[in-house]
């Protein structure tokens, strides 16, 4: 190992066990940062306890006080830190990360000085960029892509030098956080994949994949993080050091349909009004006559409503959701995919017995799941279930964000949208259009990644 670049004991014992689990997932989750004259280790804990919906499987906090520190858990945020650990963490500079992958932050030792660092992403070439690396006489603790990303940067002359140095040699997404004596680094990749908003109250500075801590810490919505830009927060507040520029702003249109929480507010466009623009212009399309409009709770909820607004048809509840079960693309294999689809949501009889429902969700990838609601309704005695998709049938796995893994699991890839609705029970199902998807977002097709619906790369 290269002696100005040494991973610490710590960080090298924790990527030897990410290593030996060896995930199959490929992206990182849920980022957070804040810096402020008051101590901040509470505000950064309920800052990544508010992202917890993008990542359950690791959660990790780093703060800097004279030194940095790290601790990182599997499990649930509100499960796992303790109050002593909090504690230790009391600090007025932090990052945090949530995940389904890897635990992080890590911690690396470099002629830059030692500095944590966490991210979101998918770095697509990890492997050639790994092995170019260990030609040169790098070592890896494990070959994940954290590491990867903090050994790209250590090589630059300042933390914004490596950080510009890497971009021009990573072809993925990425956001990230440097917690560093002089304040914590934020960066969004070029092509603004993935969101990054910042936050601010006085002299607390924040940064979030998401909008949604905010609220619970009083911090106003200050701006997105421009695709490219590299920012230092200290005391001074955010200040821009360079923008990466790129042909092309890509952000991820999943993130309105599914991924980010129904309070956010991304890239400008809030997420509610997205989808409740979704549900509507599926509603404006359909002409099937119903007793109510229901949700496949969480994320099918503004589509509903959307659609009942539109349609006039009266919303209700028809499933009670457990909400200590887990998002049900968390777990890595189908047979626990399944399960905790099936555990996470019960249904409410009384609604359902002799109606003709239209049951609205962002997304269907393999049907497994959308097939056992549509018979947990009929079971409980719905005369009718009508199916409607918020985005448009699945085409691609995606390689930036969270999505799917491999074309065999794409319903659409194999079945047409009628050999679809009977493998799922449905009376009928209808998906929103391309179009009418991106038109209901609110930003031009050239600004969105699309490549989940067109098959085609975004870069």
């Amino acid at each position: 190992m290269q002696e100005t670049e040494k991973l610490s004991l710590f960080t090298e014992t924790l990527l030897a066990l990410v290593y030996k689990e060896k995930y199959i997932m490929e992206e990182n989750c849920g980022i957070f940062g804040i810096y402020s004259d008051k101590n901040i280790i509470q505000n950064l804990y309920y800052g990544i306890f508010k992202l917890q919906h993008r990542g359950q499987r690791y959660c990790g906090l780093s703060t800097f006080k004279k030194g940095i520190k790290i601790i990182t858990h599997k499990g649930f945020v509100r499960h796992t830190f303790t109050p002593e650990e909090l504690k230790n963490l009391a600090a007025n500079s932090g990052i945090g990360h949530v995940s389904l992958k890897e635990r992080q932050p890590i911690l690396l030792e470099s002629k830059l000085g030692k500095f944590a660092i966490a991210f979101s992403g998918n770095i697509l070439n990890t492997d050639n960029l790994i092995a170019n690396l260990k030609s040169k006489g790098y070592s890896f603790a494990a070959n994940t892509q954290i590491e990867l990303l903090a050994k790209l940067i250590a090589q630059g002359n300042s933390f914004v030098d490596g950080i510009e140095k890497a971009s021009c040699q990573i072809k993925g997404s990425y956001a990230l956080l440097i917690l560093t004596r002089e304040g914590i680094y934020g960066a969004r990749d070029p092509h603004g994949f993935k969101p990054l908003v910042l936050g601010k109250k006085s002299k607390t500075f924040a940064i979030s994949s998401e909008s949604r801590p905010f609220s619970l810490l009083e911090l106003r919505i200050f701006r997105d993080v421009q695709p490219g830009e590299i920012l230092l927060i200290n005391q001074d507040g955010f200040q821009t050091k360079k923008i990466i520029k790129s042909k092309r702003i890509a952000h991820c249109a999943f993130e309105w349909g599914y991924i980010a929480s129904m309070d956010s507010v991304i890239d400008g466009i809030p997420v509610v009004r997205a989808r409740n623009n979704l549900g509507a212009s599926l509603a404006r399309k359909d002409n099937i006559k119903a007793d109510l409009v229901a949700a496949v709770p969480f994320s099918g909820i503004g589509h509903a409503l959307g659609y009942h607004k539109v349609s006039g048809i009266p919303y209700d509840e028809v499933f009670l959701i457990d909400r200590f079960a887990s998002r049900s693309y968390t777990p890595l294999t189908q047979e626990e995919r399944d399960e905790e689809a099936r555990i996470k949501l019960s249904v409410i009889e009384e609604m359902v017995k002799g109606k003709r429902i239209i049951l609205c969700d962002d997304s269907i990838v393999r049907g497994t799941q959308i097939r056992n609601k549509v018979l947990e309704l009929k079971a409980a005695g719905a005369k009718e279930v009508h199916v409607r998709i918020a985005c448009p049938p699945l085409m691609a796995p995606c390689k930036y964000s969270i999505s799917t893994r491999s074309y065999k699991e794409l319903a659409a890839k194999q079945y047409s949208i009628k050999e679809i609705e009977k493998r799922i029970g449905a009376d009928s199902l209808r998906y929103n259009s391309l179009e009418d998807f991106i038109k209901a977002i609110g930003l031009p097709e050239n600004k969105l990644c699309i490549s989940c619906w067109t098959g085609k790369e975004s870069i």
